[in-house]
């Protein structure tokens, strides 16, 4: 050890913000581990490492005892009065034991520890400077990909999209350049795990921030977003401003805005719907492009019935019910869907059913007039 050393921890100190006191703890520590594999001992040692001038020093325990079997382990009264001269028998002492070549151990395990503490601190440096950055999109080069699993390189580390975060039908290749929402940072043993999304609905509400200026003022807010990643989405906007149409903000001139988020989403259709407050207007809204004839709400079970034209039945349910499925998730009602001829039918029916009870209930009313005269001419012939 040399004063070199002690110049390189005061170096990484001031550069990297490791303590040097937290250096030399570390070092110690790990030559006391090194000094006991090296020479076979089992007893306590002490490692002192001078600041200045960067030497080393161990002293092991010893047990004073009037007849020494183990001098590894013990030392001779007299020995012992001479470092110590107030000790007395059964004391435990400290004597240096620095071997004649632990310099070159000492120098081999402080470089050891250094360049671990240096990668610890790169790592707890990551990890604060990415879980500040969590719920931001990111741009990165697709590194590698395996089993599914596509890891992206972000610089000083790499981001992690699993199979669930990539959006389905989308095509990825070593050296793609791509962006993701960092939607976890976990810090682990062998360094922070960045995990980062394109099919989570927040990576859809940052490209509507980029590249709507109003939503970023905070002059339009996304009130709710349904996403069915690759496939379609649903997104509920709301002005705060009575000047400001958000439908109109969100598609932009042309419809230029909306259609940049489609391209980066590879083609995903995108429904920007109008939040309202009202239920009825609001699941009315939900439900485009089809027109809806009646919304009919149950506060109370949050269920909505609606009523579309019979041309537009299959186009408000969607394919596979994506439509219906995505309105109901954006907007939290349970959506009952029934054509104009459905509804009229069961009213029909239940019309029909009345004038068959009411046909029954004269029936009956008609019959009990009959008999009761009959009684009363048979009353009179008696």
């Amino acid at each position: 050890m040399s004063n070199e050393l002690v110049q390189a921890l005061n170096d990484i100190e001031k550069e990297r913000g490791i303590p040097k006191r937290a250096l030399v703890e570390a070092i110690k520590s790990a030559l006391s581990t090194a000094y006991k594999k090296n020479f076979g001992i089992s007893q306590n040692v002490s490692v002192e490492f001078n600041e200045i001038n960067g030497e080393v020093k161990v002293f092991s325990q010893k047990k004073i005892s009037n007849e020494v079997k183990d001098p590894r382990l013990e030392m001779s009264l007299e020995e012992a009065k001479e470092l110590y001269p107030d000790c007395k028998a059964e004391d435990l002492v400290y004597v240096e034991a620095t071997p004649s070549d632990f310099g070159r151990i000492a120098a081999q395990t402080a470089k050891q520890v250094v360049i671990q503490k240096l990668r610890e601190a790169e790592r707890s440096l990551i990890y604060e400077e990415f879980l500040e950055r969590e719920g931001e999109i990111i741009a990165g080069t697709i590194q590698r990909i395996e089993s599914k699993t596509i890891y992206i390189s972000l610089g000083r580390t790499e981001g992690i999209m699993l199979a669930s975060d990539q959006i389905y039908g989308e095509r990825y290749e070593v050296g793609q350049r791509i962006k993701a929402y960092i939607h976890e940072v976990k810090n682990t043993s062998k360094g922070p795990n960045i995990f980062v999304s394109r099919s989570h609905p927040y990576f859809l509400r940052r490209l509507f921030e980029m590249e709507v200026p109003e939503i970023y003022d905070g002059v339009v807010e996304i009130k709710s977003i349904a996403r069915e990643a690759g496939a379609r989405s649903k997104v509920a906007v709301y002005s705060l401003d009575d000047k400001i149409d958000s439908v109109g903000a969100c598609v932009g001139p042309r419809g230029l805005r909306v259609q940049n988020i489609v391209s980066e989403l590879g083609g995903e259709k995108i429904d920007i719907i109008k939040y309202d407050k009202d239920p009825e207007r609001y699941i009315s809204n939900a439900l485009s492009p089809s027109r809806v004839i009646l919304v009919n709400v149950n506060e109370a079970d949050k269920v909505a019935r609606v009523v579309v034209p019979d041309y537009q039945l299959s186009l408000a349910i969607g394919k596979e019910g994506q439509n219906a499925r995505l309105a109901a998730k954006l907007t939290g009602w349970k959506v009952d869907i029934r054509s104009e001829s459905q509804v009229n039918d069961h009213y029909n029916e239940i019309d029909e059913e009345i004038d068959e009870e009411i046909d029954e209930e004269i029936l009956e009313q008609d019959g009990t007039e009959v008999n009761t005269g009959e009684n009363e001419i048979d009353d009179q012939d008696s």
